[in-house]
């Protein structure tokens, strides 16, 4: 086995967009509905949160913008202990992530560690609040974005540069430079337009559960499509 793994080069990743594509719900609209149903956490994110949640904006601002959405988004968090964010991230996973997650998710994950490839999930949402579903799916690595924490409470901003749209084939690309793996060997999947730089840096792009737009770039360029639903 040992020297199998040398006879073939370098290692590779397969590399996980999260929401849509692992999980069902997307995570910042399943905080708005923990903020407005969890008793523990209404306190912590406040009556700000809950206006914010009840606004038609709160879909529409997602849709729009996923960047503008998250920073307006994370500022909630602003003040908080990063032991309580954890905390919280621990119940939310219990109470609203696990029972989110595709009923096949695992599958497309367990099918490329048999392959051979470093499992890495690669998402916009905050670093806490992915870890639980990360160890949950035991996966290698885990990039996300990360909140600024001084003196051990959130400033409510995340640290440049930002995990999203074309900048995760950055952060994909550079990974693999770090860890000396072949991208033309690397797989990643997701269900979004916006992740197409990241699906077309890697050797093995997949979609999965793809939007309109992502279905009519795979079958462009003929890739593989597939629903974990």
């Amino acid at each position: 086995m040992h020297h199998a793994q040398h006879s073939s080069g370098k290692g590779k990743a397969a590399f996980y967009d999260v929401d849509g594509t692992l999980i069902s719900t997307n995570v910042v609209h399943a905080y708005a509905y923990y903020a407005m149903n969890e008793g523990s956490i209404r306190g912590i994110i406040g009556r700000a949160a809950k206006t914010v949640a009840s606004l038609p904006l709160f879909g529409a601002l997602n849709t729009i913008d996923r960047k503008v959405f998250n920073e307006f988004f994370y500022r909630y968090y602003a003040g908080f202990s990063e032991d309580r964010l954890l905390e919280l991230a621990e119940d939310m996973f219990e109470d609203v992530i696990e029972k989110a997650i595709y009923p096949k998710a695992q599958d497309l994950i367990d099918e490329a560690r048999r392959d051979g490839c470093r499992i890495v999930l690669v998402t916009g949402a905050l670093d806490f609040t992915m870890r639980p579903l990360a160890r949950h799916l035991n996966a290698d690595d885990l990039i996300a974005n990360k909140m600024q924490f001084v003196g051990g409470r959130a400033t409510g901003k995340v640290i440049p540069p930002i995990i999203e749209g074309a900048n995760k084939a950055n952060v994909v690309r550079e990974y693999c430079e770090k860890h000396g793996l072949e991208l033309s060997k690397c797989h990643a999947y997701s269900d979004s337009a916006s992740d197409y730089a990241m699906l077309t840096v890697v050797g093995r792009p997949t979609a999965v559960n793809p939007d309109l737009r992502l279905r009519a770039l795979a079958r462009s360029y003929n890739w593989p499509v597939l629903n974990v639903r």
